[in-house]
C-alpha cells in the first residue's frame, strides 16, 4: 500500500496566498447542515474541531478496504494497516519536529498523555517533600493527575498565579522553582482564556535547574507551528480531535532518553518483547507505552488531518485566525454589559465573555436557537473561574473555516440575549 492512500493532495490549487475560506468550507460537510432551521455556525472549536471530508474518507477507506490489527499479522491487510498506522506516526513526528520517530507515543488524547507522564515518570521520580509546578490557568486534566500523584507520594503542588489579564507571571514562577521541584507542567494555550503562555521561557528557566517540563499542547497544536526541538520541552501532549482529526486518539512526545528509562504505563499485548510467568521483557520505544490494540483508524485519521493542515499551512491558519480573534474581541468589547474574560496580550483564537445579569447557560441557549454553537460553563478550568470570581463564561472559539459573517451573527445573537434579559 502506498502512502498516497491517506495523503490529502487532491486539491493542490486550494490555497493561493491568503486562505480561500469558501473552498475550505466545502471540505467540511457538517457546515452544510442546519440547526433549528438555521445554518450551523460552529464556534466551539476549542472543545472539538470539525473534520474535513478527507479525514472522513481516510476512516472509511480503512474500515472498508484494509481493516485489520497491526504489527503482528503476516497477511496483506495487516501489513497495509500497519504501514498506514506507522506512516501516521511519521507524519506526527514531522508535524511536531521530533528528533526520533520512537519519541511519538499514540495515546487516547492529551489527558491520557499527561496521566502517562504522571504515573510513569512521576511515580519514578517524585518523593515525599518534592514539588510539582503548574499554572493557575490549567485544564483539570493538567491538575488532577498531579494532585493524585502528590497525594500518593506526599509531595506538594505549587501553582503559578496569573494577573487580571490572564497572563502567566514569570517572576512568580521563578520564585517557585527550587531544589525540591521535580517537574513543571503547563499549558501552551489556556483553553478557558486563550492566553498563550511563554513556554520557551518557562522551559529555559526550569532547565537551568535541571527540571523537566511537560507542555499541554491540546489548544496550541491546531493554531500554530510546533517545534519540540526548538522549544526543548521534555514532554508535549496533544489531542487529535482538536486537530481536525478523530476523537479517541492523541500523542505524547517525549525525549528519547526520558521515555527509555520510564516504566510502562499499562501492561498487555504489543508492549512486550517476551513474557514468561517468571519475567516480562518490555518492547522497545514507542511500543513499550502502547499496550493492546490502539485506535488504528484514529491514528490514520490523525495522519490525514495533518496532511490537510499542512496543505492549508499553519502560518496561514494562524494569521487568519488572529484576524477573526481581533474582530470578535473588539466587537464584543463594544457591546454594553459584555465583559471579556482573558485579555492577555498574546492569545490564540478564542474569546470568553460574560453578559451582566445573564447566566452563560442562558447565553448559550439563546445562541443555539440562532444556529450558533458556543461552549458555556467552567470549561474544565474551575480554578480559572474562581480567580475571576465568576461561575462560568460563554466561550466562542474559532477555526480557519469560520468567517467574519459568522462572527457578525454571534454579535447579533449577543444583542438578542441582552434584549431578552433586559
Amino acid at each position: 500500500m502506498k502512502a498516497s492512500r491517506d495523503v490529502v493532495s487532491s486539491r493542490p490549487d486550494l490555497f493561493t496566498g491568503a486562505l480561500n475560506v469558501s473552498r475550505i468550507r466545502d471540505d467540511f460537510p457538517i457546515l452544510k447542515r442546519k440547526v433549528h432551521g438555521k445554518p450551523l455556525i460552529y464556534l466551539d472549536n476549542a472543545a472539538t474541531a470539525q473534520k474535513p471530508q478527507q479525514v472522513v474518507d481516510a476512516l472509511v477507506r480503512f474500515y472498508s478496504e484494509y481493516n485489520s490489527n497491526i504489527h503482528r499479522g503476516v497477511h496483506l491487510l495487516s501489513s497495509e494497516a500497519t504501514e498506514a498506522f506507522e506512516e501516521a506516526r511519521a507524519k506526527v513526528k514531522r508535524f511536531v519536529n521530533a528528533r526520533e520517530i520512537s519519541e511519538i507515543i499514540f495515546v487516547r488524547g492529551a489527558t491520557e498523555a499527561i496521566n502517562l507522564v504522571a504515573q510513569s515518570y512521576g511515580r519514578q521520580h517524585v518523593r515525599a517533600g518534592d514539588e510539582i509546578v503548574i499554572s493557575a490557568m490549567e485544564h483539570h486534566s493538567n491538575i488532577v493527575p498531579w494532585q493524585i500523584l502528590c497525594e500518593e507520594k506526599g509531595a506538594r503542588l505549587r501553582v503559578v498565579p496569573i494577573n487580571d489579564r490572564g497572563e502567566f507571571l514569570m517572576e512568580e514562577y521563578e520564585k517557585l522553582l527550587n531544589s525540591r521541584t521535580r517537574l513543571v507542567s503547563v499549558a501552551h494555550v489556556s483553553n478557558a482564556l486563550g492566553s498563550i503562555l511563554p513556554v520557551a521561557e518557562i522551559i529555559d528557566a526550569a532547565h537551568r535547574r535541571n527540571v523537566p517540563v511537560l507542555i499541554d499542547g491540546a489548544q496550541a497544536a491546531p493554531h500554530m507551528r510546533l517545534d519540540v526541538q526548538l522549544l526543548d520541552c521534555d514532554f508535549y501532549a496533544l489531542s487529535g480531535h482538536k486537530l481536525f482529526g478523530p476523537t479517541g486518539v492523541g500523542i505524547l512526545y517525549g525525549k528519547w532518553d526520558l521515555l527509555d528509562e520510564m516504566p510502562p504505563y499499562q501492561g498487555g499485548g504489543d508492549m512486550i518483547s517476551s513474557v514468561t510467568f517468571e519475567r516480562t521483557i518490555y518492547n522497545t520505544l514507542p511500543f513499550k507505552f502502547e499496550a493492546g490494540t490502539p485506535h488504528i483508524a484514529g491514528g490514520i485519521g490523525l495522519g490525514a488531518a495533518i496532511d490537510y493542515l499542512n496543505g492549508v499551512g499553519l502560518e496561514n491558519i494562524a494569521a487568519y485566525e488572529q484576524e477573526l480573534l481581533g474582530y470578535a474581541t473588539d466587537s464584543l468589547s463594544a457591546i454594553p454589559r459584555v465583559r471579556i474574560i482573558g485579555t492577555a496580550r498574546e492569545k490564540a483564537s478564542l474569546v470568553s465573555f460574560t453578559v451582566d445579569g445573564v447566566h452563560p447557560h442562558d447565553i448559550g441557549t439563546v445562541l443555539d436557537q440562532e444556529g450558533i454553537a458556543i461552549r458555556t460553563g467552567h470549561h474544565c478550568a474551575q480554578p480559572v473561574m474562581d480567580r475571576f470570581r465568576i461561575p462560568a463564561t460563554a466561550r466562542a472559539s474559532f477555526a480557519f473555516y469560520n468567517t467574519r459573517e459568522e462572527i457578525g451573527a454571534l454579535l447579533r445573537g449577543v444583542h438578542k440575549v441582552i434584549e431578552l434579559f433586559n
